[in-house]
């Protein structure tokens, strides 16, 4: 078994993990990356579409060109890179450091000791166990990513006709993909009464191609012995499903793009605390969990929509953590809850004192919003929103000036609110 030392330990080689590795290069930690696949890039490499590295290289980009640029900067620097690479144990030992266990068929058992470690290990898809869709169990039934894998790095093709489950991004970028490889997708089946994609992506891969969208919607039955031979699809009537209203499409292939978790097993074990609105872990200011020491950014936090948030996040998180090597502490810190029409609030504290970020996922599609931060009932700042909907998440800047006015205690908190306007 090889030892090993390092102040850093970074968990994941995808836009995440390179980051906030970076970061901590640049501010002169030693830094460990590990990844479990063959090469760093993670799912970027498969996403072979445009529309990545507006924000982040102000142009824009594929997936593989995105995490190109991002490997070129860890060649260059003096971070380990361990490819082919799986933590599958975290110790925590005395003053701190942690005890990390690394299996690799490259490298052999590592045995890590670290003073930090930055969780990166992103996201996985739900698949139909987790919507429990009726039916038998035939050969053609995939979940959106893996079919993008399948085409784009393997070189198959999953179906000829398809129906995809689920409005999310990744559904919409296969129901382009799948028509230009010579598929036909049928349709597109989202249970909720609108899309839950980007906008661009509703316009650009099923409008161009004449794919229906079946808002209030789902697929109710699979039908097929040895494949898919078609599925029910029913509408739903003030949440219900109308079986009069049923029809069956024929089909040899249904994709299911019906949402995405947070890869948190290892946070589990570690004894992470998650919260339950994201299934990512609970971070403070600092983007640290409830474990001294280890940090959380990206899609293990909570699901991002652009790559480019995902990237800006962990280097705010390699930033934290290498504040947190040095010494620093915030000497406040504010409570951050989700208001009126939001699900969520990431970080659930900031520092009163420095430039904050807070993301927020809304709950309601809706144009002309306002939305609030209201400091233990005062509303201290108020910005118009022209459109919300939940696909597309919400980035807040928050400075201290904000908070100049206002007397700071431990039990303050800031609640982030959308107010629907006439």
């Amino acid at each position: 078994m090889r030892s090993e030392i390092t102040d850093a330990l970074v968990v994941g080689g995808g836009a995440a993990g390179m980051a906030a590795a970076v970061e901590l290069d640049q501010q002169g930690f030693s830094v460990a990356l590990i990844e479990r696949e063959d090469e760093l890039g993670g799912v970027l490499l498969q996403c072979i579409h445009n529309g990545f590295g507006l924000q982040e290289f102000n142009e824009e980009l594929t997936g593989p060109e995105y995490a190109e640029r991002w490997i070129e900067t860890v060649k260059k620097s003096k971070i380990q890179v361990f490819t082919s690479s799986t933590l599958t144990e975290i110790n925590l030992l005395e003053r701190n450091l942690k005890e990390c266990f690394i299996y690799s068929a490259v490298h052999g058992v590592l045995r890590f000791t670290t003073r930090t470690v930055v969780l990166a290990m992103g996201c996985r898809e739900r698949n139909r166990g987790n919507v429990l869709i009726p039916g038998t169990r035939p050969a053609g039934v995939y979940t959106a990513g893996l079919a993008q894998r399948m085409v784009n790095i393997d070189g198959y093709i999953p179906g000829k006709e398809v129906v995809i489950v689920g409005s999310g991004d990744i559904g919409l970028i296969m129901a382009r993909r799948m028509q230009w490889v010579g598929a036909k997708v049928h349709g597109v089946v989202e249970i909720q009464p609108y899309p839950s994609g980007l906008t661009r992506n509703i316009s650009q891969c099923l409008h161009d191609f004449d794919i229906p969208l079946y808002l209030s919607h789902v697929v109710s039955r699979i039908h097929g012995i040895d494949r898919v031979e078609a599925v029910d699809i029913t509408p739903l009537k003030n949440g219900v499903p109308d079986q009069s209203r049923t029809f069956r499409q024929k089909c040899d292939t249904l994709l299911l793009s019906v949402g995405l978790i947070p890869e948190n097993e290892l946070s589990k074990q570690v004894g992470i605390e998650l919260n339950p609105l994201t299934g990512g872990p609970m971070v403070d200011s600092m983007l640290m969990s409830n474990i001294e020491g280890v940090f959380a950014a990206g899609n293990v936090l909570h699901v991002h929509d652009l790559v480019d948030f995902v990237s800006a996040e962990a280097r705010l998180a390699g930033q934290k953590a290498g504040a947190y090597l040095r010494g620093w502490r915030p000497k406040l810190e504010v409570q951050v809850k989700p208001g009126a029409n939001v699900k969520y609030v990431n970080p659930t504290k900031v520092d009163p004192t420095g430039q904050s970020e807070i993301f927020l996922r809304p709950l309601i599609v809706s144009n002309h919003v306002s939305l609030t931060l209201s400091l233990d009932g005062t509303v201290i700042k108020r910005q118009k929103k022209a459109h919300v909907q939940p696909s597309e998440m919400i980035r807040i800047k928050v400075n201290s000036k904000i908070f100049d006015q206002h007397t700071l205690k431990g039990d303050t908190k800031i609640v982030v609110g959308l107010e629907e306007m006439d």
